[in-house]
């Protein structure tokens, strides 16, 4: 009989960020403090992982966050996110308010200058996933690379409590090849939030059937006499925008990370956390946490 893994939580701490600010700052409710500061991402932020550590029952959590706007890959390719606008007046300050709130959670969270959260998270995936049963909340389909057989991916869907879960085998269903192959598929397809094309010309359909039939990039590059004259046509304009679109798109599953079981395991909710959160004007989430109780 198999002795049954405890759950670690892992969480896409700028996925949710982001998600909670644009949720309500499209309406124009930014939640200001008595300083006039907005708290719309930090307490947002904070309910979405209240909510997720209710429903997923982790023995521990583990908070992954981004280091800088630049990371090794604006380095492999210079238009990597460059698109992107800069942040809202109202966001810049809940970047570090956000971490500093989830510390005071007592949430264990990490991060490393030049890598990105996703990097950090396949990392404690590729260390850790014998150890423990993981679920990855985040809003990235990107992590579906690292789907295996005791990880799941919780894509957050809607509100605070819907989910989109995503295991190996629903994966394998749902894309018809392997989570392993969704590096190839994106270097074909590109991905336009982060700023790199892939092959013009190229959609998931053909992608697909691509990998399917040659099963990666340098498979389908090496029976390129097989293919239509329209898809040799296509790979031959942008074949070294393949390559860098790979490297663009592959998780880094390599950063040196060491977790410490003591310091991880989900925190108990103390009246200093609730005296702390009153005095940054945190009502919503201190609410919240009451109705989550009953």
């Amino acid at each position: 009989m198999n002795e049954q893994k405890e759950r670690l939580l892992i969480v896409d701490g700028m996925a949710l960020l982001f998600r909670s600010y644009f949720a309500t700052a499209a309406m124009g409710n930014f939640f200001p403090n008595e300083a006039g500061v907005p708290t719309n991402a930090v307490q947002g932020y904070l309910r979405h992982v209240m909510t997720a550590e209710k429903l997923f029952a982790p023995q521990y959590l583990v908070v992954c966050w981004d280091m800088g706007a630049k990371t090794f890959r604006n380095d492999i390719y210079e238009g990597y996110k460059a698109h992107r606008p800069e942040p809202a007046p109202e966001l810049v300050p809940q970047f570090d308010m956000t971490r500093e709130a989830s510390e005071q959670m007592g949430y264990y969270n990490t991060g490393f200058v030049n890598i990105e959260a996703d990097d950090v998270i396949g990392s404690i995936v590729e260390k850790y996933s014998e150890t423990y049963d993981i679920t990855i909340v985040s809003g990235d389909k990107d992590l579906f690379q690292l789907l295996r057989p005791n990880v799941t991916i919780a894509i957050v869907k809607k509100g605070y409590s819907e989910y989109d879960l995503y295991t190996e085998e629903r994966f394998i269903e749902e894309y018809g090849f392997s989570p392993e192959q969704y590096i190839d598929y994106k270097a074909f397809i590109g991905d336009n939030a982060d700023g790199y094309p892939g092959v013009k010309g190229i959609g998931p359909k053909t992608a697909t059937k691509l990998i399917q039939t040659y099963g990666s990039i340098e498979g389908v590059l090496a029976h390129r006499e097989e293919l239509t004259k329209g898809v040799q046509t296509k790979l031959s304009a942008d074949e070294e925008m393949l390559h860098i679109s790979y490297k663009l798109a592959a998780i880094h599953c390599e950063v040196d990370i060491e977790l410490k079981e003591e310091e991880m395991r989900v925190p108990e909710w103390t009246p200093q956390i609730a005296e702390a959160f009153q005095e940054a004007g945190y009502s919503l989430v201190l609410r919240y946490r009451d109705s989550l109780m009953k």
